[in-house]
């Protein structure tokens, strides 16, 4: 069911945020402390290799372009995802953290409250727009119009316009918002949808063009600190102890428990013949598409982050290694 595919050396520890999967077949990912290296995502081979910094706070992949926010340069820095060149860079205020890049603009910006949020032209990188505002926000996330805004452990979400920052409106939430520091807090569950977490045990469902917030689902048990996943047609919520509680979008059926008695990743990745978890002890999940164990494999001691690669490989991140892994009969 389980098979390496290919290995990397990372001469550090993986982290969660120091990958990006691309659509179009290549892994980019920090390595070495000052390293960003590209792979091809099919055979693990090196495409490029160019100086970045260290422990990029953030990084993400765009059309032709890949944006890394290192921490020891109060930079943001934009390369060529083909060549690795740098197409440009803008000083940014010290300790600027989250990083999201929809359409034509790029914003940064609010993380724990240490800079204003501010959005740069994803092209050139000249600054469009700056608040005055150093509220911490969690990590925004792109709307048709705008960006969403959310302080953690407030009780109310903000979307701001992408052209010029405006607030457009705001909405009260049932429960406070959690606190994901970088990570993701909001997850998009189609253009118009976007659902998140809010006090230990709700989720909350944003409806932008409908102006309307509303409790999607409280849970029978307390929740993790993490954003829902949605994948699959499903809405997976990592809870506080182990495993998941699984609901469908459409609200049509009761939500159910995936429990393989240990904590996990919040993180949910679909393939062909099910789902894969992984373990923070280093174990791959196989679960078939009703949330039942199939197979499972210890790759290492630990692991730190999964993505999708394909419909039938995932991308697994240890303590000191990158990893291919091909998952079902089909994964050749």
């Amino acid at each position: 069911m389980f098979e390496i595919r290919w290995e990397r050396q990372l001469h550090q520890a993986g982290t969660d945020t120091g990958i990006a999967v691309t659509t179009g077949g290549y892994v980019v990912l920090h390595e070495r402390r000052t390293r960003l290296v590209c792979l091809d995502s099919a055979t693990g081979s090196h495409r490029w290799d160019v100086p970045v910094g260290t422990w990029p706070r953030a990084l993400a992949v765009a059309g032709e372009h890949c944006y890394a926010l290192p921490q020891n340069t109060s930079r943001l820095l934009c390369f060529d995802l083909e060549t690795g060149h740098r197409v440009w860079s803008t000083e940014l205020d010290s300790t600027t953290g989250h990083l999201v890049v929809s359409g034509d603009a790029v914003l940064v910006g609010g993380w724990r409250g240490y800079t204003s949020p501010r959005v740069v032209d994803r092209a050139t990188g000249e600054l469009r727009w700056q608040t005055n505002d150093r509220q911490p926000t969690v990590r925004p996330i792109a709307t048709d119009g705008g960006f969403l805004f959310g302080e953690p452990g407030g009780s109310a979400v903000r979307l701001l316009d992408r052209r010029d920052g405006t607030e457009l409106v705001a909405w009260s939430l049932p429960h406070p918002l959690i606190d994901t520091d970088n990570k993701a807090t909001f997850t998009s569950a189609g253009s118009d949808r976007f659902l998140t977490r809010c006090g230990s045990r709700t989720v909350a469902d944003i409806r932008p063009s409908r102006g309307t917030v509303r409790e999607f689902l409280v849970t029978d048990h307390d929740l993790a600190v993490s954003a829902p996943v949605h994948v699959g047609g499903l809405l997976w919520l990592r809870e506080r102890r182990a495993g998941f509680t699984v609901a469908r979008l459409t609200g049509d059926c009761l939500p159910y428990r995936v429990d393989v008695g240990q904590p996990l990743l919040d993180q949910v990745v679909a393939v062909e013949t099910g789902f894969v978890v992984a373990s923070m002890t280093g174990i791959l999940f196989h679960l078939d598409f009703d949330g039942r164990v199939t197979e499972r494999v210890t790759v290492s001691r630990r692991i730190t982050a999964l993505r999708a690669l394909s419909s039938a490989h995932v991308l697994v991140a240890t303590k000191g290694t990158l990893l291919a892994v091909g998952v079902g009969p089909n994964h050749g």
